[in-house]
Order: C-alpha cells, then sequence, then structure tokens
C-alpha cells in the first residue's frame, strides 16, 4: 500500500512542475513581445489587402450586364371609379281598393313575371254581389216610380188647358216626375258604384314586371290602400352610382360604364341621366346607368368604371421597375465610358395606372433617362454595370 502512494505522489509532483514551467514560458516578457509582433504584422498585411481590392475590383469587372430602355410617352385611357347599389327603374305598389273582404286566392309569389292586367289576388265576393243585386232591384222599382210619375205628368200637360186640374195639381205631377226621373239616375249611379266594387275583389297586375315582395296572405282582411304586392316594372333595373362635384362635371348621359359584379362578372351599362342636386349629408350627386335585365340583383353593391377620355404620360416596361421595402424603384444609368460600362444611381418613382407590358411613371426620372431595363433586384445604387443592348418598347397607340 505504501509502495503504490509513493508511485502516485511521484506522479503529482511531476505533473505540478510541468504545469508551472508552461505557466512561466507563456507569461515571459521575450515571448508576449513575439506574439505582439507577429499580431502587428499580420494586421498591416490585412489592411494592404483591403485598400487595393476595391481599385483592382472596380476598374476591372462590372456587377452586371444590363440593357437599357427609356420613358416614353403614352396615351392613357382616364377612368372614373364609382360605387354604387343596383336598384329597380321603377317600382309599383299593388294594394287593395276595397276595405273589409277576406282574400279567398293568391295567384302571385315572389319572382313571378307578370303582365299588365294579370289576376294576383281574388277577395271573397258574396257580400258585394248581394248588395250589387240589392241595387238591381231598387234601379227597377225607381224605373217603375218614373213610368208611373211619367204617366201622371203626361196626363196633367193633356188636360193643361181644360181646367179639368188646378195649376198647383199639375205642377205637382211634374215635380214627382222629375223626382222619379232624379232617383233613377241616383240608383242607376249606385248600381255602377256596386259594379265597381265587384271588379276591385279581382287584384291585377298594373304593369308589366316581376314581384319583388308579397304580404298577401290567404284569409288576410284587407284594408283599402294595403300594400299586397311590391313590382319591378317592367323588370328594368339600373346602377346608382356615387359622385363627387369635381367628377360630376366629366360625366354626361350616354356614356358607356362597365360594372364589376360578385363572382368576376362584368356587365355593360349606359349612363340616363345625372342627379341635378347634391346629398345634404355625402355632398355626392347620384349618376343613374340603364343595365340589362336580369344581369343583376337589386340591392348589390358593385363598382363601376367610366372612361373619360385620354391623358398623356410616361411608361417603362415593367421589368424595369424594382420594388423594395414596399417601395418602387428605377435604375438609372450614368453617361458610359468607351469600354461600355456606367454606374447605376437608384432613383424612388411613383408608379400608376399598367397596361399590357407597360408601367405609368408620375415622378421621380426625367422624360429622356437612361433606365436598366432588368435586373434591378440584383443590383444596388453606385453599382457598375456594362452596357450589352439598347431596347425601347414600342409606344402604344
Amino acid at each position: 500500500m505504501a509502495s503504490r502512494l509513493t508511485k502516485k505522489t511521484k506522479f503529482l509532483i511531476i505533473a505540478a512542475v510541468l504545469v508551472g514551467v508552461s505557466a512561466w514560458f507563456w507569461q515571459h516578457p521575450r515571448h508576449q513581445a513575439e506574439l505582439a509582433e507577429k499580431r502587428a504584422n499580420r494586421a498591416a498585411v490585412n489592411q494592404t489587402e483591403t485598400e487595393h481590392a476595391p481599385q483592382s475590383a472596380g476598374k476591372g469587372k462590372a456587377a452586371l450586364s444590363v440593357e437599357v430602355t427609356r420613358p416614353v410617352k403614352v396615351q392613357w385611357q382616364t377612368t372614373l371609379m364609382l360605387n354604387g347599389s343596383v336598384y329597380p327603374w321603377q317600382e309599383a305598389l299593388v294594394s287593395a281598393e276595397i276595405a273589409g273582404l277576406r282574400i279567398q286566392q293568391v295567384l302571385a309569389d315572389v319572382g313571378a313575371q307578370v303582365s299588365k292586367g294579370q289576376l294576383l289576388v281574388v277577395l271573397a265576393d258574396e257580400t258585394v254581389k248581394a248588395d250589387l243585386q240589392k241595387q238591381l232591384a231598387t234601379v227597377e222599382k225607381d224605373k217603375a216610380a218614373l213610368a208611373e210619375a211619367k204617366s201622371n205628368a203626361d196626363r196633367a200637360r193633356e188636360i193643361k188647358d181644360s181646367g179639368a186640374l188646378s195649376a198647383q195639381k199639375i205642377n205637382e205631377y211634374m215635380i214627382a216626375e222629375q223626382t222619379a226621373r232624379a232617383n233613377l239616375a241616383l240608383s242607376e249611379a249606385e248600381l255602377e258604384n256596386q259594379k265597381i266594387r265587384l271588379r276591385q275583389t279581382k287584384v291585377v297586375a298594373p304593369d308589366d314586371g316581376v314581384i319583388s315582395s308579397r304580404s298577401a296572405n290567404l284569409g288576410n282582411v284587407v284594408s283599402a290602400g294595403a300594400e299586397l304586392f311590391r313590382l319591378v316594372r317592367q323588370s328594368r333595373i339600373e346602377w346608382r352610382g356615387e359622385v363627387n362635384a369635381d367628377q360630376q362635371n366629366t360625366l354626361h348621359a350616354g356614356q358607356a360604364v362597365n360594372l364589376s359584379l360578385p363572382g368576376g362578372k362584368k356587365v355593360a351599362g349606359t349612363v340616363r341621366l345625372i342627379s341635378p342636386t347634391v346629398d345634404n349629408n355625402t355632398r355626392n350627386a347620384l349618376v343613374y346607368v340603364d343595365i340589362p335585365k336580369g344581369s343583376a340583383k337589386p340591392g348589390m353593391y358593385v363598382q363601376g368604371q367610366v372612361d373619360i377620355g385620354q391623358q398623356q404620360g410616361l411608361a417603362v416596361p415593367l421589368s424595369a421597375v424594382t420594388y423594395r421595402d414596399g417601395f418602387a424603384y428605377v435604375f438609372e444609368l450614368a453617361p458610359s465610358g468607351s469600354d461600355g460600362i456606367s454606374q447605376v444611381a437608384q432613383r424612388k418613382v411613383q408608379t400608376g395606372r399598367t397596361r399590357e407590358q407597360l408601367i405609368e411613371l408620375l415622378g421621380g426620372v426625367e422624360a429622356g433617362a437612361s433606365l436598366v431595363l432588368s435586373g434591378g433586384a440584383f443590383l444596388n445604387d453606385g453599382d457598375r454595370v456594362k452596357i450589352v443592348t439598347v431596347t425601347k418598347p414600342e409606344a402604344a397607340k
């Protein structure tokens, strides 16, 4: 056991001595000076390489080979975007003209196409027919009374000069005849009124069109003027767009309007008229646009586009515009040297409408500027590029 402890102790002593010698060597001043000198030499070499590398690269190679384009003048179609809803051209209210009668039949429903005069609702007419028969009897009675009064008046006129009847009696016969005639006229007028009431038990469509709503229910007792149906006259519909005062001056009757319906469907319409007044709350006026029957449903809220003329502007190919951080940029080329190498400058621009492969530039570059046609995503401000060809897009006609 003692022998083993002695060997272990010797090993630990030797290890401790080696660690101490190593620490003394690394901390020796001469060794530290040599390390500092090596670090300084390495830093000087790196600095020399850094200073010479950009110069050789800048004068030697270009970052990219590019084609050149220039803004062209294009006649842009100016459009006006409007919002609005679809409405019936006109709505007719179908109501009862007689009160106190029960609905006996309902012959139409929402969505039904109806013709002018078509029967829609039948009212119970038993009491009306009874009143009509009663009035017929009254007319016959008044006819008989008139016949009797006329006969008496005729006899009185025949013996008027004979003196058989007093003048007072003759006048009584004459007045009785006139009274009977008036009573008959009154009875006949009342008879006509009963016939009208009988016709009113049949509610008919006032015009051609489509039923848009129904409130008539079987068994209801109607009142005069109560709405039973709502009818879209002649099935005509229209779109009413809102415009402000400035936009209103650019519109007139007969202009074409393109509507974008839900689902991507397009509908063409025509401006019929522009409202002569402006809403006090919104300060907007309404534009009434006729659209084809059945092309949309009343109540739809859609957007309309109106072409109001042409305007000249600058445009470049879509590939010349690069988008970064939500902004649009183009790269303008400086005049190139004899070797075809040029430097680019990044220009922030405002873009507008697009048509085919062109995009409108609203500002940021001059009309005669030379721009990089494509590859702007790989360039940065100040990069050097090599011009290989010059292309120009054809101006849109």
